[in-house]
């Protein structure tokens, strides 16, 4: 953590990453309640007054990291840390979690996991900095236009887990339109590439844009036909790749009456 703190010239930052490990690393290695983490972040924010993780200090940070480190020990070997964390990823496939899953999904429980170890990039470094989750189109209606969130000085587990609220990427483009372009961009090449609306993570760091990963987005049966109809008039792909990507078992959804999205509830 000193060594981060060094050579980024901000220990705020540093502070947060390593928060960020220990809680992380004490919920999904060590199998600790992930609540009794965030219960002491919201004791410290509640005395300071604020609710948003991103005005926390560097003496607030501090004083959490102090109060994780108490609740557990943690290997200082970053190979047994590394060795430890791989396992934990390995033993989750067989979790009532992940078994329940492939069941409803039809996954063959023999096919296994993996692990990736990847480089990290920072969208918690500074203020032009953050994550953001965003589909290639509309995952409701099947409309060709981007849509997603972003969360300003986070990490992507700060998007996914529902804890901040993150905006639209509107505000992306009004803050760095240069990230912004280049989100687009390469968003455009991700679904030509893979002819299917994609569901991507990406992390600004100090004003740079990384593309973490990318896969086939889910989506709702009005929408996958749509898709699958526009695309096919954009020549993306043939009539027969259109009909064969539609789930019979979404289609069979859509023969039922529903309730318009227009409808006052």
């Amino acid at each position: 953590m000193e060594q981060l703190a060094a050579a980024s010239n901000n220990r705020r930052f540093a502070l947060d990453c390593y928060r960020r490990f220990l809680q992380m690393f004490g919920d999904v290695v060590l199998g600790m309640d992930k609540d009794v983490y965030e219960n002491i972040i919201k004791e410290v924010k509640d005395k300071k007054g604020i609710d948003n993780d991103a005005l926390l200090r560097t003496d607030d940070l501090q004083s959490i990291v102090s109060q994780f480190k108490s609740l557990v020990t943690i290997p200082d070997d970053p190979w047994i840390q590394l060795e430890m964390a791989i396992e934990a990823i390995f033993k989750s496939w067989n979790s009532p979690r992940a078994r329940k899953y492939r069941d409803i999904h039809n996954i063959n429980d023999d096919m296994g996991t993996a692990v990736v170890l990847q480089s990290m990039v920072y969208g918690n470094m500074n203020s032009i900095s953050g994550s953001g989750v965003v589909f290639t189109r509309n995952p409701s209606t099947g409309d060709k236009e981007m849509y997603g969130e972003y969360l300003w000085l986070a990490e992507g587990e700060d998007v996914v887990s529902g804890m901040r609220t993150p905006v639209k990427l509107d505000f992306l483009q009004l803050k760095q339109p240069t990230v912004y372009d280049t989100l687009v961009h390469s968003l455009n090449i991700l679904e030509s590439h893979f002819k299917d609306t994609q569901d991507v993570e990406f992390t600004v760091e100090n004003g740079i844009l990384y593309i973490l990963q990318t896969r086939t987005a889910k989506r709702s049966a009005p929408a996958a036909v749509n898709m699958a109809v526009s695309m096919v008039q954009e020549k993306l792909i043939t009539e027969r790749e259109a009909i064969l990507r539609l789930d019979p078992k979404q289609m069979d959804a859509l023969l039922h009456p529903m309730v318009t999205s227009k409808a006052l509830l």
